[in-house]
């Protein structure tokens, strides 16, 4: 297909690079299109702070716009995942809060989701050990899980007086493993150990400790290589369609089924396919 020019003030505020992008309350690379977001408290079981929280939130907003990163891989060092939101930095301050201060951090926490499920790129959640309330919240709000059968994963809400009903839990939850299976786990709060949660579906597959990262990134690495538009029309359709019925989700991918065959990745695939050749997609 011909080339055209696109309007440089459309590009300039709609396209971003995010390779250089400076972290300061976690680390972040990026590699061949592959972001990876690694959680590095360690010492503490790589806990969330109202910081971290804010600029998780804010990043992923961004990836909305970045054109230099097609999928992400969200880690934790040290052997776990993320222990949730840090007892001294976060549960005690909130204590002491009334309810507007209060309701401003449950809503932030919510928009890390909405950002995460908004953002085109397809998250892969690596997950070993401790992946406990914020954390397990954050692998289920990926789009894949790797984990590890010596992964703990809990929604502990209820074991400090909370509902089960954080983050998103009660909505996405029992799409991922089932209402019944669920509702033991934010009724009750216990740890979903690896292997348990591979059978539940919780997650894709398990991996060992020591390749976790490495099968992560070669996954999302596979993603980056796709046809990252297309991709980005599949996330949001898995999405949108929970509020769909039947007949509006056909019509719905009908339409965005018909945008993906005006991309130029389409006609690669096509000519790749007629030459004999494997498509090489450019995201476009």
């Amino acid at each position: 297909m011909s080339e055209y020019a696109i309007d440089p003030a459309l590009v300039a505020g709609n396209h971003q690079q995010l390779a250089g992008y400076q972290a300061r309350h976690f680390l972040w690379q990026v590699d061949g299109g592959v972001a990876t977001v690694t959680l590095n408290r360690a010492e503490r079981k790589n806990p969330l702070t109202f910081d971290s929280y804010a600029e998780l939130r804010d990043l992923f907003h961004k990836l909305k716009w970045a054109q230099d990163v097609k999928a992400v891989v969200l880690v934790g060092a040290g052997g776990n995942f993320c222990s949730g939101g840090d007892v001294h930095e976060i549960i005690g301050p909130l204590v002491q809060l009334k309810a507007p201060e209060l309701l401003m951090f449950t809503r932030m926490t919510g928009e890390l989701v909405k950002t995460m499920r908004a953002c085109p790129q397809p998250i892969i959640a690596a997950v070993d050990g401790v992946c406990a309330g914020a954390g397990a919240i954050m692998a289920m709000a990926s789009d894949m899980r790797l984990g590890t059968a010596r992964s703990k994963t809990a929604f502990l809400f209820n074991r400090v007086g909370l509902a089960g009903c954080d983050m998103g839990a009660c909505a996405i939850l029992p799409r991922i493993i089932g209402q019944g299976r669920a509702s033991e786990l934010l009724y009750t709060g216990r740890s979903l150990g690896g292997e348990e949660g591979e059978r539940w579906g919780f997650f894709n597959r398990l991996c060992e400790p020591e390749a976790l990262l490495e099968q992560a990134q070669r996954l999302a690495a596979d993603l980056a290589a796709g046809p990252t538009f297309a991709n980005g029309i599949t996330k949001t359709m898995l999405h949108q369609e929970w509020a769909m019925t039947v007949e509006q989700a056909i019509e719905a991918e009908a339409q965005a089924q018909a945008i993906c065959m005006l991309t130029e990745d389409f006609a690669r695939a096509y000519h790749a396919f007629v030459a004999k050749q494997k498509p090489v997609f450019e995201g476009n």
